[in-house]
């Protein structure tokens, strides 16, 4: 297990590095440059000469992106041209709690509701359970997050009262773990919502193959209950895609979260990206790109490893 985690460590080596070179190339290639946030507009040309030499701007690109790489290697991401003079790792670890808070439990919502109603469905299929999960399903996965959010916002914030429209905590409030609660609810379950119903979908598939199998209908017949069949037989084997799909659903919660924590004020990292892009703090924005992409890889090295613990066919 050790030397087969060691070799997904490797290749994802490799695959780190292309996407900060193809993410400065981008960044690089953007129209404006960090000159133009830093100086007047009417400013000389010798001002901007020696803006460019201040920050490394005229060298070479190999040289900037070497530069670059090394600071980040090291945890500095430079600082942020907004905000003059605070560092982007600062404004990152301010924000990343609040964005692994909402991720984390999109993630236990959208296993905790799906992978149930997935197996439920595949053990009554065709029936009116089984068709209502599955329409649910696709009204989940065609529903806009932004456009549910909104939705929920009017109708469970404005409307009805029952939780607040945004923000991460009462504004002069002490610190209570309910409250935290009361504003993850919506934005949680809306980030959760397209993944929720996808997932559903590939549990319900997964299930009815393997209660197809011989050995389902052995056991069936040597009258165990189906439940024990199901959970203590078939569960696992039915799991197996899931772990993959677990490994897919990391990228599309990241890229969620920027949409979620915009629309219900959320302080995360996706908001911040966000607010970056508008305002080209190109510093953050490719703090930002790096982090996200190393999630990314986290999340499928998690997938492979549990992929092997619960697959018996894969070999360390």
């Amino acid at each position: 297990m050790i030397s087969y985690i060691i070799r997904r460590v490797l290749m994802a080596i490799p695959l780190l590095l292309g996407i900060t070179i193809l993410s400065f190339a981008i960044i690089k290639a953007a129209p404006g440059g960090p000159t133009s946030l830093l100086m007047d507009p009417n400013g000389k040309p010798e001002d901007k000469a020696k803006l460019e030499e201040k920050y490394g701007l005229n060298d070479p690109v190999y040289v900037q992106y070497g530069k670059w790489l090394g600071n980040m290697v090291k945890g500095d991401f430079g600082t942020s041209l907004i905000r003059r003079g605070m560092p982007v790792s600062e404004m990152i670890l301010n924000r990343l709690p609040n964005t692994l808070l909402l991720m984390v439990t999109s993630t236990i919502l959208a296993f905790l509701i799906a992978v149930p109603l997935g197996i439920f469905s595949a053990m009554r299929p065709y029936t009116k359970l089984d068709y209502t999960v599955t329409v649910g399903s696709f009204l989940g996965v065609a529903t806009p997050n932004f456009w549910l959010g909104i939705m929920l916002i009017i109708f469970f914030g404005v409307q009805l009262g029952w939780f607040p429209t945004g923000g991460v905590a009462t504004l002069n409030a002490p610190f209570s773990i309910w409250d935290r609660l009361h504003h993850l609810i919506l934005p949680a379950f809306v980030l959760a919502a397209a993944d929720m119903a996808a997932l559903t979908r590939y549990t319900r598939s997964s299930m009815m193959d393997v209660l197809q199998q011989d050995y389902i209908r052995t056991a069936k017949s040597k009258g165990f209950k189906e439940q024990t069949v199901v959970l203590k037989h078939g569960l696992r084997n039915g799991l197996i895609p899931i772990i993959t799909m677990f490994g897919l659903m990391l990228p599309n919660f990241i890229a969620g979260a920027a949409i979620t924590e915009t629309v219900f004020s959320w302080p995360g990292i996706g908001r911040l990206f966000i607010e970056s892009a508008f305002t080209r703090d190109y510093p953050v924005i490719m703090a930002v790109t790096v982090l996200t992409a190393v999630f990314v890889v986290i999340g499928n090295l998690l997938a492979d490893i549990l992929y092997a613990i619960f697959d018996p066919r894969i070999e360390y």
